[in-house]
């Protein structure tokens, strides 16, 4: 199990290509899914011969601390002893907190393609204005020269007449 979880440490540690919300997701993920492994594992010993205690074996416990990270809380399976409370409020934290890392990495994703899009159109847009004014400055060299020569045949009686 240990090789395992170094393993993914190094794996997200190295992940520099992905973006900051994506590692933070990853790390969150992680994070939660170790507290929901311990938080399971000590709410057994904190709830074991505790009177009206339904949280009594391992697997009983790892599918309350998941109900409790995700907020479902069916109540069929809760901590009576303070010890198993305190453990609780950990997992209902994290797990809140989880969701929150999530939803703040997918907002940052479509807000980033958003902006992106922007980015790109907002290029395009100031180069069809650079090529606009450089045809406008082309088209009114080109009026400059046509009207500096009618005015030079006038000048030389060769023009229209009025």
């Amino acid at each position: 199990m240990l090789p395992l979880f170094a393993t993914l440490v190094r794996w997200l540690s190295g992940a520099r290509r992905r973006g900051t919300h994506v590692r933070a997701s990853l790390w969150a993920a992680l994070a939660t899914l170790v507290v929901l492994l311990v938080g399971s594992w000590l709410v057994v010993p904190a709830e074991r011969g505790a009177p009206d205690a339904s949280i009594t074996s391992y697997p009983r416990a790892l599918w309350w601390a998941l109900e409790t990270a995700t907020t479902v809380g069916y109540g069929d399976l809760y901590p009576v002893t303070l010890w198993g409370r305190v453990i609780a409020c950990v997992v209902m934290f994290v797990g809140i907190s989880l969701f929150g890392v999530l939803t703040a990495a997918l907002a940052t994703w479509f807000v980033s393609g958003a902006t992106r899009e922007l980015r790109e159109a907002g290029a395009a847009l100031r180069q069809a204005g650079r090529r606009g004014q450089a045809d406008a400055a082309t088209d009114a060299a080109a009026l400059h020269r046509r009207f500096d020569r009618l005015e030079e045949l006038v000048r030389e009686g060769r023009g229209p007449r009025p």
